[in-house]
């Protein structure tokens, strides 16, 4: 399923696909900020917080404009490199809960 091209293009131009580092783990953690909201994406599990990813797998479709962006954003080296410690790990996971 092609999602909108234009999003994509926005939201990768405006770098909005963020991989937060924790330090010195090396933790790893994905977000796309996507319509006033920043939503959780595993790459590994072909995987969105967002809504149209949940309604989507429902529906026997698959993925959202969050995760085509990141797989874009990666190919064109346009991602945002945010680094946190290690001590804000359980607060940052907390805050991605929250927003679910």
């Amino acid at each position: 399923m092609k999602k909108n091209p234009n999003k994509i293009k926005s939201v990768i131009s405006e770098k909005r696909v963020k991989l937060h580092v924790f330090e010195p783990s090396k933790r790893k953690i994905w977000t796309v900020v996507g319509k006033g909201k920043e939503y959780w994406i595993d790459p590994d599990l072909d995987f969105c917080s967002c809504p149209s990813f949940y309604f989507n797998s429902t529906q026997g479709k698959s993925g959202c404009y969050h995760l085509e962006s990141l797989k874009l954003a990666e190919k064109e080296n346009k991602i945002e490199i945010v680094t946190f410690s290690d001590d804000e790990y359980f607060d940052f996971i907390s805050g991605i809960i929250d927003d679910l």
